[in-house]
């Protein structure tokens, strides 16, 4: 079931867009209660995320490489956490 999340958040990086905050939100949201590091990690997340849909909306097509870029690897740093294999 964990492996299914980290597989729609991969997509939702792909076509980030303002409804997907919400989804990524609660796909993210049961692993928040597990440790200080998940939450913040999940948290750190979740700011990038919201910058790449926001750069995405506002049309900076320019940032838009680096900033998924920087929330792939903070996704990748909570299936560390989690034990979700790359």
């Amino acid at each position: 079931m964990a492996l299914d999340s980290f597989q729609r958040l991969e997509a939702l990086l792909d076509s980030a867009g303002g409804d997907s905050i919400e989804e990524a939100a609660a796909l993210l949201r049961r692993f928040t209660g597990r440790s200080q590091e998940i939450a913040a990690a999940v948290d750190e997340f979740m700011l990038d995320f919201k910058t790449l849909v926001f750069v995405i909306e506002s049309g900076k097509e320019g940032f838009e490489k680096s900033i998924r870029k920087l929330a792939r690897a903070r996704l990748s740093k909570i299936k560390l956490l989690i034990g979700v294999p790359a």
